[in-house]
């Protein structure tokens, strides 16, 4: 019985792990969509979200299942417990994904970004998806030193960000208020999945050691 439970344990993170695959391909082709001004890459994204979403919920009816029928204590009841968070944490990250593929079909044909700020959200981009790719690392190693890395990672997606407002509201700023306002809000969309990766690696840390890594205060806001 003890080892049906941790075969259906192992199930519930390589859903996980399967759920960041999906949200970093799904970065990856909205980056390109983006810079690439490529409908047809933004509409994949788009019809693909679905897929996280039906992702989402079956990590989460099998957590609540086990819950429900093993009653797990210690370290299984906080691998479950941190199922639930991750889950929620990557579908945030598809829907992430998804805003920026609307941002590229909303302006289709004419480009989102300025050729000027192209190259922020290229790296923005690189930085997001190697933070997903990872985070399958650490849900399925459950490496704490690999889930600490991340942090480094979401410090330069950080550091971009910040650089976008000084470029926005430079005084020479040619492109206009509408546009700014484009470059803005793919900035906070790419921050924000960032953020969401570094969450998932500190619930593994959570997992392993029974308590959440003192990075600061996170948050679940978009």
């Amino acid at each position: 019985m003890r080892e049906a439970y941790h075969v259906e344990l192992e199930q519930l993170a390589e859903h996980l792990a399967a759920m960041s695959v999906q949200v970093a391909e799904a970065m990856e082709l909205a980056t390109k969509a983006l810079l690439e001004v490529d409908l047809g890459l933004a509409e994949q994204v788009i019809s693909d979200d679905a897929k996280v979403d039906d992702a989402r919920a079956d990590c989460e009816e099998q957590a609540y299942a086990l819950l429900a029928l093993q009653a797990p204590v210690a370290t299984d009841l906080r691998t479950v417990l941190a199922a639930i968070h991750a889950a929620e944490s990557l579908e945030r990250m598809g829907d992430l994904a998804l805003h920026v593929a609307k941002a590229a079909r909303r302006r289709h044909p004419e480009p989102v970004l300025p050729e000027s700020v192209r190259p922020y959200f290229a790296e923005m981009g690189d930085f997001a998806v190697k933070l997903a790719r990872r985070t399958e690392e650490v849900i399925k190693t459950k490496d704490v030193a690999a889930a600490r890395t991340l942090e480094s990672d979401d410090d330069q997606v950080d550091d971009i960000h910040r650089h976008l407002f000084s470029v926005i509201m430079d005084r020479d700023w040619p492109h206009g208020v509408a546009t700014a306002v484009d470059v803005t809000l793919l900035g906070r969309f790419y921050e924000r999945f960032a953020d969401h990766a570094v969450s998932v690696a500190r619930r593994m840390v959570f997992v392993v050691t029974g308590k959440m890594p003192g990075y600061g205060p996170e948050t679940d806001e978009l």
